[in-house]
């Protein structure tokens, strides 16, 4: 696959981000400890998502082989292994990674592999499934399609993923600014309708050998994501 100029541009943006600004607040909401009522709604919405898309993978994940692409602090990653799974858990933000493995139990540490770097990479081999919750949501579809063909070839059965939903709600909240407050603000969520991946996924060669499976929006507060199933034929 070809260098993505645009998609390196954002993951850059997103490694400093995640980094050297938020690394602390994503160890706080990844935690049981306290947060703010908005960043309650954000855990509350994730830890629902994470359920969502688990539940659209096998509960017998043995011999099956995950790419969990932007693990974050790796809870996805922790569950699959309890399946069964070998957990290929990638994340752009070394901190992140790092506290993934530290929070990862002792009987399932073995079976994750966690690593810094770019989910598209080739070195991470082939797999089963893959799992992309909310790393793709400061993307436009475009590049979300692009992402999406790469792995594709690679996998071999199912492909989980989230875009942020294209609602007039957060689109309005998005351009005007307010949909955290400042010191809670990510880097650019990029609103995308589920029509135009669709469309957009039927009509890419890439996607010949695939079918669109299930659909699923979550919204808790100030988190709204949608998750898409593909499926291999």
């Amino acid at each position: 696959m070809t260098a993505l100029a645009p998609y390196d541009e954002r993951r850059g943006r997103l490694e400093t981000y995640f980094n050297r600004t938020a690394v602390d607040a994503w160890a706080q909401l990844t935690s049981n400890s306290p947060v703010s009522r908005i960043r309650e709604t954000v855990r509350q919405g994730r830890d629902q998502m994470r359920g969502q898309l688990l539940s659209w993978l096998p509960e017998d994940m043995t011999r099956s082989v995950l790419l969990d692409a932007g693990c974050g602090t790796g809870a996805l990653s922790v569950a699959a292994a309890h399946r069964g799974a070998t957990v290929v858990a990638v994340d752009i933000a070394g901190n992140l990674v790092d506290l993934a493995r530290e929070r990862a139990p002792a009987e399932v540490s073995s079976a994750i592999s966690f690593r810094v770097g770019d989910m598209l990479s080739a070195e991470h081999g082939d797999f089963t499934h893959v799992a992309a919750m909310d790393s793709l949501i400061h993307y436009p579809a475009e590049e979300i399609l692009r992402v999406l063909a790469a792995l594709a070839a690679r996998t071999s059965q199912s492909m989980v993923f989230t875009f942020a939903p294209s609602t007039p709600l957060l689109e309005v909240a998005l351009v005007s600014g307010r949909l955290f407050p400042r010191s809670d603000r990510s880097p650019a969520i990029v609103p995308v309708t589920e029509a135009r991946l669709r469309r957009d996924i039927a009509a890419d060669k890439a996607f010949a050998d695939w079918r669109v499976g299930r659909t699923a929006k979550i919204s808790r507060g100030f988190y709204t994501s949608q998750a898409l199933e593909l499926v291999r034929r």
